[in-house]
């Protein structure tokens, strides 16, 4: 059920310290998470784990309590907490449009929800938004259980606050997709405004294609003008790229954000810097 994609040899020797952040990105399709040492400056502890099939809320719990135990996660004195939950569960809500008293509304009609389901929502800052979604209650729990109070957010809270906050001084739109094995999260801005944001699973580099070319054709984007960046596990020899190149003009691999931490013993685009952009 399951393909290792990065581990990282830590050395156990190194010194503690409470001043750590811990930040969990959690997913139907796999899981991540990265350690801070606030003090040093630097990361000293990440892995990632992809699964092969999708998998269930219930297994995901076990496979996230398999890997902190693998990976003696409770070794670091641990100060904060974020926990990212990834998936297609959720809606943007203008501001001016939101009552906490509705949020089965928001979803009800474009995502299958269950009486039983938790319901709750991130407000995205300076942007007038809130994201409306589902996480996994089980994992909050267990996170509760093991650190008391932390944060959590949706992922696609996570991207849209950071991209929003980029310098483009541009007055054109641009298509930002963050990639991993299965899912693409489509984010489309112009300036300081957000136009759209999707999250696609994908089984094969022409779904990708067909998800990424819908974007654009809804939107009236030009695919001999405007860009399309990517970000997350893609690079530009690989065949998703190579593809949508032949389609795409202005294509090129994005880095999301330039982390001002050192990468102790570790790789640096081992890290899903999702996870860095929610600290």
């Amino acid at each position: 059920m399951i393909e290792k994609v990065k581990t990282n040899n830590i050395d156990n020797t190194i010194t503690d310290t409470p001043f750590k952040k811990l930040s969990i990105q959690v997913g139907l399709n796999g899981l991540s998470f990265c350690i801070i040492d606030t003090i040093g400056n630097k990361i000293v502890d990440s892995d990632q784990l992809v699964f092969k099939t999708e998998s269930t809320p219930y297994l995901l719990l076990k496979e996230l309590k398999n890997l902190f135990a693998q990976k003696n996660v409770a070794r670091h004195q641990i100060s904060n907490v974020t926990v990212v939950h990834q998936n297609n569960l959720f809606s943007i809500v203008p501001k001016v449009f939101f009552n906490a008293d509705e949020l089965p509304n928001y979803l009800k009609f474009n995502t299958k929800i269950l009486p039983s389901d938790h319901i709750v929502f991130d407000e995205i800052k300076n942007h007038d938004m809130v994201n409306v979604y589902v996480p996994y209650t089980n994992v909050n729990n267990y996170i509760f259980e093991q650190y008391g109070e932390f944060e959590f957010k949706h992922s696609g809270t996570v991207l849209i606050q950071t991209l929003l906050e980029q310098q483009n001084t541009g007055s054109e739109p641009i298509c930002y997709v963050h990639v991993t094995e299965r899912t693409l999260e489509i984010i489309v801005v112009r300036q300081k405004s957000l136009l759209l944001y999707n999250f696609f699973d994908y089984q094969t580099k022409e779904d990708f294609l067909y998800y990424v070319l819908f974007v654009f054709e809804q939107l009236g984007l030009d695919v001999e003008k405007h860009h399309l960046k990517l970000f997350g596990r893609i690079e530009e020899n690989d065949s998703v790229y190579t593809l949508c190149y032949g389609y795409i003009k202005n294509i090129s691999v994005f880095t999301l954000a330039n982390s001002s931490y050192f990468f102790d013993h570790l790789q640096e685009d081992s890290i899903d810097l999702t996870l860095l952009s929610s600290l």
